[in-house]
């Protein structure tokens, strides 16, 4: 017996038309790629033997295009704003949902239009959170949070058998581990591992991949972690997004669900005993570096402060210029970093 084509109703074809233009809408929107600082920006740091700030103005940024254009695409996010209430009314519950999307995806192109600026960190504080920030009243800040957990954390760190180790695993054969995993755990569904030289972190989730950097080094602990956090979370919950054959808008989260994504992996991490002390001291010493920025620090005081924790050259330039990318050398920071200790503790 065939089985029997239901049309989708009038209702739910105007919600996954309107769905479809967020998800173009927002197609060339990539906030990484606009706001990171190119290789050049750090040869001559370290050519200047890492003892004056990298040279970062609103320029540069100027000189780097956003591939829209700004005004364009917020009035694009704005009227999908109206034709949903439209459409679909003020009240109703996709309506509401996707209007918010909307109006978030505005604020992240006025973030991108003023890379550089105090305004960036502002509207970044607003996407991703701030340091001071406190769930409810009475509680401590995210930063309290982070102290307290860097004093336990610290202590950990203090017992021999759990000295991590080596970083053996080069990225190519990493990639192929990888892949492995992904074929055991989502067989068919076009997710594949894949090296890169664009990225900043050792790794990076996109719709369908994760992302190595090409000049990486990991261990099996490491390749525990990517495999929870990055395909477990990142990529499950997109695939799980994009199977909404209406609400299409579910396979593209916007920056505010960040904060879960991240939480969530987190989270995952700690319950699966995939995480280390020093995997978490690493994301307490983000948020560290996140309120001093806010305090007042400038790059080469949270260049010399993960320094100061341990951290090579290398590592901490890659690190001081994850606070500062999109903002300057002597500016305020891009708040990101926050989101994988606010979100774990947030969302459980």
């Amino acid at each position: 017996m065939s089985k029997k084509i239901v049309k989708p109703s009038t209702y739910l074809t105007e919600v996954k038309t309107l769905s479809d233009r967020i998800v173009k809408a927002q197609q060339p929107i990539r906030i990484l790629d606009a706001i990171k600082w190119d290789d050049i920006i750090k040869q001559d740091f370290f050519k200047g033997n890492c003892q004056t700030p990298p040279v970062v103005t609103i320029e540069y940024y100027q000189n780097r295009p956003l591939g829209f254009d700004p005004v364009d695409k917020k009035n694009e996010f704005y009227q999908i704003e109206r034709d949903l209430v439209r459409k679909l009314g003020q009240l109703n519950p996709l309506s509401v949902i996707m209007r918010r999307i909307c109006r978030e995806y505005q604020d992240v192109v006025r973030m991108l239009e003023s890379r550089g600026t105090p305004t960036f960190s502002n509207i970044s504080q607003e996407l991703y959170g701030s340091s001071q920030d406190v769930f409810h009243v009475g509680d401590p800040t995210i930063a309290t949070l982070g102290s307290m957990m860097e004093a336990t954390l610290s202590q950990l760190l203090q017992l021999d058998f759990l000295v991590e180790e080596p970083k053996t695993i080069n990225a190519k054969d990493a990639v192929a581990i990888l892949n492995e995993k992904i074929q055991s755990m989502f067989p068919g569904d076009g997710l594949r591992a894949m090296i890169s030289d664009g990225i900043i972190a050792d790794a990076a989730a996109g719709t369908d991949y994760v992302k190595l950097r090409a000049d990486a080094l990991f261990n099996m602990r490491d390749l525990r972690v990517l495999e929870v956090h990055e395909i477990w979370v990142h990529l499950g919950t997109t695939l799980n997004g994009l199977a909404q054959p209406y609400c299409t808008f579910l396979g593209k989260g916007p920056p505010s669900a960040t904060v879960t994504q991240e939480g969530l992996a987190v989270l995952m991490e700690i319950l699966t005993f995939s995480s280390t002390p020093n995997r978490l001291m690493n994301l307490i010493n983000r948020v560290r570096a996140i309120t001093l920025t806010e305090e007042g620090a400038n790059f080469m005081d949270i260049f010399t402060f993960f320094r100061d924790k341990g951290l090579d050259e290398e590592e901490s330039y890659t690190l001081s210029s994850r606070v500062f990318r999109g903002s300057s050398p002597d500016g305020l920071p891009f708040t990101k970093d926050l989101t994988y200790i606010k979100g774990s503790v947030e969302k459980p």
